[in-house]
């Protein structure tokens, strides 16, 4: 088979963790040729000690990758690139990746959100994307190390439904060898928007309420507001032909209940720390957009979005 050039760029909890996996099968088979893409101070770390992933399934963490650059300008004729990086970067970095795709390139973006495709779509309109989510609970330990705790990380991905012929054995023989989890379906719309439904309604409330997963569950007005979000997340979800399950909000609450009580969420994290850049626009912002162009009213999620936004105004003011 021809050597593919394999681009991850960005080397956070997601990144970091499948982006290893990938690394670390590739330095012994030396079948592709994998760069990283990372900045500053990642950039300098890895680029000097290689990439670490501090995980209790792993002998050797550390991985070197054939190459690592900080500018997406260097890529060349890349085969395969893994979008990983936060979603407010998400535009930024399609636009860069205009002038080094070919038309070739397969996107797989690494990102929660069901808008994710669409954004991608409206910047690079004739690649392959490969709509997906991901479950892997690891965070960066320190900038150039990855932490991962619990089960091993998942990948559910699909057919790009532009391109549904595209032959993508390559590409799940590289995750076999990876020994990368993965789910792959004709149409992985389903798994994206059971993972939405999930982070977007405990997402926003527990950033309204400067609060906790186990808190979500258990508080009952909290309880109240996320279910009317996924109530309305769900609609929206039928109305694209999404059929989500008919119990669907209940098994959400008993998947969430399974977590430690007192499990934060990232968008609590950075809305009670005033962090501008965050997960706002992925949760409620996609909800809101998709609720008005397919005639779906959303006042629970346009109420705490409009909270939410004034929280954050009151945090860059005081």
């Amino acid at each position: 088979m021809t050597k593919k050039n394999i681009a991850i760029i960005g080397l956070g909890g997601v990144g970091g963790y499948f982006g290893f996996k990938i690394n670390q099968f590739n330095e012994q088979s030396e079948e592709h040729h994998v760069t990283f893409v990372a900045r500053n101070k990642t950039y300098q770390q890895v680029k000097e000690n290689g990439l670490q992933l501090i995980s209790s399934d792993l002998e050797n963490n550390v991985t070197r990758p054939n190459k690592i650059i900080e500018n997406i300008s260097e890529l060349k004729n890349p085969d395969l690139i893994l979008i990983c990086v936060k979603e407010y970067d998400l535009e930024n970095i399609c636009n860069q990746l205009t002038g080094v795709i070919t038309k070739e390139t397969i996107l797989l973006p690494m990102m929660n959100g069901v808008d994710i495709y669409d954004r991608i779509r409206k910047i690079i309109p004739d690649n392959v994307i490969l709509p997906s989510c991901v479950y892997v609970a690891s965070h960066i330990k320190e900038k150039g190390i990855v932490e991962h705790k619990g089960k091993p990380g998942k990948l559910y991905f699909g057919n790009d439904p532009m391109h549904p012929d595209t032959d993508l054995e390559w590409i799940t023989r590289l995750l076999d060898n990876s020994n990368i989890n993965y789910t792959f379906r004709d149409d992985a719309s389903i798994d994206i928007w059971t993972k939405f439904i999930f982070i977007a309604s405990f997402g926003l409330v527990s950033a309204k309420y400067n609060s906790s997963i186990g808190a979500v569950c258990t508080e009952p007005q909290q309880k109240e507001e996320a279910t009317e979000i996924m109530k309305e997340i769900k609609l929206i979800a039928h109305k694209k032909d999404i059929m989500l399950r008919d119990d669907i909000i209940e098994n959400t609450f008993q998947k969430a209940s399974t977590f430690p009580q007192t499990t934060p969420t990232s968008l609590q994290l950075d809305v009670n720390s005033g962090k501008q850049n965050n997960e706002l626009e992925l949760f409620a912002g996609a909800i809101l957009k998709y609720g008005e162009e397919l005639n779906v009213k959303c006042p629970a999620t346009q109420k705490i979005y409009n909270e939410i936004k004034t929280k954050l105004a009151n945090k860059i003011n005081t």
